[in-house]
């Protein structure tokens, strides 16, 4: 996979990680002065259907699927570095 794709794909799993997955209710707002990698992550999840707002705004159903899996491989990778590090 190229480099920048990677990086860009980690740039949407970190957005997606920023979600409440404990409540639906909360959503997260991107500002025009923040990074531009962020802004462009958003960009990203709201073209593919994650997320209903170009600048934020709240998990559409396939994005709380998605945004789970992400916390899912964070907590497993997480984990795998915490027991390596014992």
């Amino acid at each position: 996979m190229h480099v920048q794709a990677t990086t860009q794909l980690m740039d949407e799993v970190h957005l997606l990680s920023q979600f409440d997955l404990h409540s639906m209710q909360k959503g997260i707002k991107v500002h025009a002065d923040a990074a531009t990698d962020v802004r462009s992550a958003c960009q990203r999840l709201h073209e593919k259907g994650l997320i209903d707002q170009v600048d934020g705004g709240y998990l559409t159903h396939r994005g709380v699927e998605t945004a789970r899996h992400a916390q899912i491989l964070l907590d497993a990778l997480n984990h795998s570095h915490e027991m390596a590090l014992s």
